[in-house]
């Protein structure tokens, strides 16, 4: 995939750096400020179980 990609961008190899950089920090920039929050808004904390001891059909589980 990371082949092919780097085929059909255009230039020399400096140019198609600079070209995935820019892509790369448009996708973070897209996660960080746009589906991250998203996605936190639809997560309830206080439902979390991480650490916390669960009693299931008579066995404990950690």
């Amino acid at each position: 995939m990371y082949a092919g990609l780097w085929r059909i961008l255009p230039g020399p190899w400096p140019v198609k750096l600079l070209i995935l950089l820019v892509l790369l920090a448009a996708v973070l920039y897209a996660l960080f400020w746009h589906v991250f929050p998203w996605i936190a808004g639809m997560i309830i904390p206080d439902e979390a179980t991480v650490g916390m001891a669960q009693v299931v059909r008579g066995a404990a589980l950690l």
